[in-house]
């Protein structure tokens, strides 16, 4: 069922999935969308998830993060982890070659690769957490469900999929503060769309059931976001 502050969810175009857009153009707008994540909720709603994940590692574990566009997330995961004694080892995954090369200066990744969050180019469960942020709601249906299933696959112990709650409330909230922020024109578009691309708790949940036949726990976060989270099936050994 759908409330009346819950818009129904539209597919819109966002600016940067064109891979034409200029890299300056990408780049500009992925630095408004790590001041985002920070001070609107993004960063805080992985790092929770994070926290949960990091009891089953023991002293030391590999992430995947996929979409990792700036590199923030994974950065700001292994600086959360080091403070609780845990040492992880990131790599980030994104299909923009013009973003990894600008975030290879800025986060402590063992390595960045340029890649389809479809077609993952790793083995089966090469990593011990897959995350996956904001990026489940630019896909169909179909291809929500593939991108899932890959996450799922390269995962050892946990994937996290953290993404937007949709809300008229949200986009409109998020109107106003990217132009008290002073994001860029495409920053401000895209931002409106992908909420209104976002999900429902039932929604998310619902979308991971059909795809790998698990019932995720499902969280909500400050700053309308929702995270997922689930043990990958068929997970070998821990």
């Amino acid at each position: 069922m759908i409330r009346p502050f819950t818009p129904a969810r539209r597919r819109g175009v966002e600016i940067l999935d064109d891979p034409r857009v200029r890299p300056d153009t990408r780049a500009r707008s992925m630095a408004d969308v790590v001041r985002s994540n920070t001070l609107l909720g993004g960063r805080r709603a992985v790092l929770r998830e994070i926290d949960a994940a990091l009891q089953s590692l023991g002293r030391a574990g590999l992430v995947l993060d996929v979409g990792t566009g700036l590199g923030d997330i994974p950065a700001a995961a292994a600086a959360h982890a080091h403070r609780r004694g845990v040492a992880l080892t990131c790599v980030g995954l994104d299909g923009a070659e013009s973003l990894l090369r600008t975030a290879g200066g800025r986060q402590a990744a063992a390595m960045n690769v340029c890649g389809n969050a479809l077609l993952l180019p790793f083995a089966d469960r090469s990593f011990d957490i897959v995350l996956c942020s904001q990026l489940l709601h630019h896909f169909e249906e179909s291809d929500g469900r593939r991108l899932i299933a890959e996450l799922d696959r390269v995962a050892r112990r946990r994937v996290i999929v953290a993404d937007l709650r949709r809300s008229w409330v949200a986009a409109i909230g998020f109107w106003i503060a990217s132009i008290a922020l002073r994001f860029d024109a495409v920053t401000r578009h895209d931002g409106v769309v992908s909420v209104l691309r976002g999900f429902t708790t039932p929604e998310l949940r619902a979308l991971v059931e059909r795809a790998v036949g698990v019932s995720p726990a499902t969280r909500r976060a400050l700053g309308y976001r929702l995270t997922v989270s689930w043990a990958p099936v068929g997970r070998s050994g821990a």
